[in-house]
Parts: structure tokens; sequence; C-alpha cells
């Protein structure tokens, strides 16, 4: 495994958190959530992204481990999978505690696709470094 496609792989998808709860649903998914940017200023930030960060590079990882297993697979099936694991496993996951939540329907599809776009974002690096 590459450690360094599989940094890359981690940041890739953390700054499309950024774009994703930022500039592209950022508001609209603060106020879903109840909050506003006067919230988010508040807290352990360091932590808080820290945190993700990690989680990201157990999930870039994750996946590197995966595609060493079975040889580097073809642009095609790297994006099949990792967008694959997003849609068969991570998305219906969130959706059933949303649905027991009864959080909005709005909120599940800014989630679900951030999932989506987060996997998608490691499985290019993957795809092209890999």
């Amino acid at each position: 495994m590459n450690i360094l496609t599989i940094l890359l792989a981690a940041l890739a998808a953390f700054l499309v958190g950024g774009l994703w709860y930022g500039p592209l649903f950022g508001t609209a998914w603060m106020r879903l959530i109840g909050r506003t940017e006067h919230d988010e200023g508040r807290g352990h930030l360091y932590k808080i992204y820290g945190v993700a960060f990690l989680f990201a590079l157990l999930q870039a990882t994750m996946l590197a481990h995966l595609f060493a297993r079975i040889g580097q697979p073809p642009f095609h099936i790297v994006m099949m999978i990792s967008t694959g694991i997003a849609l068969g496993f991570v998305i219906p996951a969130i959706g059933t505690n949303y649905l027991f939540r009864r959080e909005p329907g709005k909120l599940f599809f800014i989630d679900a696709g951030y999932w989506l776009a987060f996997y998608a974002a490691m499985g290019l690096v993957f795809a092209f470094l890999g």
C-alpha cells in the first residue's frame, strides 16, 4: 500500500467535506440541523477536524487495503467499488438512522450526497495514483 496515495485520498475526501458543507450546501445543512454560523465557531474545531481527518485516513487505508488485495483494478472498477461502498453500505446505514430519528429528507440527501462524493474523491485518487 502506498502511504502517499492513502494520505492524498484522505485529503481529497476531507476537502470534499469542506466544499460540501461550506459553499455548496452549508447554509441549508446548518438550517436543517438547527445551527447557525455563530454556533459553528464555538467548540473544539481543531479536535473535530483532526478526528474527522483521522476517520478519512482510516477509510482511505481500508480502500487501499481492498485494492491491494484484489490487485490494481481498471479505472471503472475502482470507481464502481469506491462509490459502491457509499451506495451499498454507508448511505443505507445513515438512511436507516435518519428514518428512525425522523430527520428531514433534505438533510438525508445532503448527507448521502456528501458520502457519495467523499468516496468518489477517494476513488479518483486511487484510480489515478493507485
